[in-house]
């Protein structure tokens, strides 16, 4: 099992909320808020129009950042 399917095994048996906030999100990625605002600003983690982070953000994050 590589780490791609243990985060697929994750993301379909742990119940998520639909939009997270900054702290939130910083969290889930383990990264600090500072970088996180970073990468809301260079446009590779986008908000809602709730100025909420969708979880589908977060999973296309991790996606990424796994497979490089």
């Amino acid at each position: 099992m590589d780490i791609q399917d243990i985060i697929q095994l994750v993301i379909d048996t742990r119940p998520r909320p639909s939009q997270v906030n900054i702290t939130q999100a910083a969290e889930m990625l383990n990264l600090s808020q500072p970088t996180v605002r970073k990468l809301i600003r260079s446009g590779q983690i986008k908000f809602n129009d709730a100025g909420l982070i969708p979880i589908a953000e977060i999973d296309k994050f991790c996606f990424a950042k796994t497979s490089n």
